[in-house]
């Protein structure tokens, strides 16, 4: 699937409206469910739940994108309209890129994933985007300027990264200049461009793409091609603050099971507190449990780790901009 013009054109929601009156599908291509590891299993993130959320908010197609797992759609019963298989996968291919990225892939069975998931697994990046172009799947380059913890990225890699992907992510949780980047280069080496919300805890649809398309394959082949707009909201210090409320409450729900679970916000010592908070020791204690949880909605209504998750967000951005500066003039 190759570009061949993109447009990169951001609508209001207001605008978006008259636009999908006119037949324009949308979707949130970037959601997941509690069969992600970092995801709270609270009944709310079950795939269910979230694909009857999808569609109250007006998404057309719907689909999950668990790190690694296609396990959602084995939870998921009947035929649901517009429900399209997914999956994020990760992939660290030490010649080619030298840091991990993430792919997300759509579209594709059981079977597929099984081999994409060994091929991911022996770090051959190539081989791994050789396969989706023979089986015809359609793939996008996730949020190109994120890097996981503790991971120096190769940033010399990205424009020849950017060349291997039809389309390129607008994540809502990256701040706004890592997006207004990958913009620029999705311009320079026309690439289409996805708006999604990476949805940990449920909060889908807030932003999306729109394109025509009455099947899932002609609406992403229009994104290929430039034939779409973006729906988009960039990262604020409120926006992470009810983000980490979402996730108290769901860490003290009373519907997850207990025991402890592995989460991730992306900030090294908050995981660590998130870990402890979730685990069966302090949850089998209700009066210290009931306080940890006002002292975690005291904290997060602070302000101040919203405001160290920004900070780590930004902290490759004069990096980004050295290595990228004849990209961005």
């Amino acid at each position: 699937m190759i570009c061949e013009d993109s447009g990169l054109m951001i609508l209001s929601h207001e605008q978006a409206e008259i636009y999908r009156k006119q037949g324009w599908k949308a979707a949130d291509l970037h959601v997941h469910t509690l069969c992600s590891p970092d995801v709270i299993p609270d009944r709310s993130m079950h795939p269910a739940t979230l694909y009857h959320r999808a569609k109250e908010r007006g998404m057309d197609f719907v689909t999950f994108t668990d790190h690694d797992t296609v396990r959602a759609y084995d939870l998921l019963t009947g035929e649901l309209d517009g429900l399209v298989t997914g999956v994020e996968m990760r992939i660290k291919d030490l010649d080619l890129a030298g840091h991990t990225i993430h792919v997300n892939v759509y579209d594709l069975s059981v079977e597929q994933f099984l081999e994409l998931k060994e091929i991911s697994e022996q770090g051959d990046l190539r081989s791994f985007i050789n396969y989706l172009v023979k089986n015809n799947l359609p793939y996008i380059y996730n949020h190109p300027l994120w890097f996981e913890h503790k991971e120096r990225p190769n940033l010399a890699a990205i424009p020849d990264l950017v060349r291997l992907f039809p389309v390129l992510e607008y994540n809502m949780h990256r701040v706004h200049r890592k997006n207004e980047i990958t913009m620029a280069l999705a311009r320079r080496y026309k690439k289409g461009l996805a708006a999604s919300t990476d949805s940990h805890a449920g909060n889908l649809g807030k932003v999306y793409t729109l394109s025509h398309g009455d099947s899932f394959r002609e609406f992403f082949e229009n994104i290929c091609n430039g034939s779409s707009y973006i729906v988009v909201k960039d990262l604020t210090k409120l926006d992470i603050i009810q983000e980490m409320n979402r996730w108290i409450e769901l860490i003290f729900s009373p519907d997850i099971p207990g025991e402890t679970k592995e989460y991730s916000l992306g900030v090294g010592y908050l995981d660590k507190i998130i870990s402890i908070l979730s685990g069966e020791t302090i949850r089998s204690f209700p009066w210290i449990c009931k306080a940890a949880q006002r002292a975690s909605h005291k904290i997060s209504n602070s302000g101040l780790p919203a405001l160290l998750y920004l900070r780590s967000e930004g902290a490759h951005l004069p990096e980004i901009e050295e290595k990228l500066s004849n990209i961005l003039r």
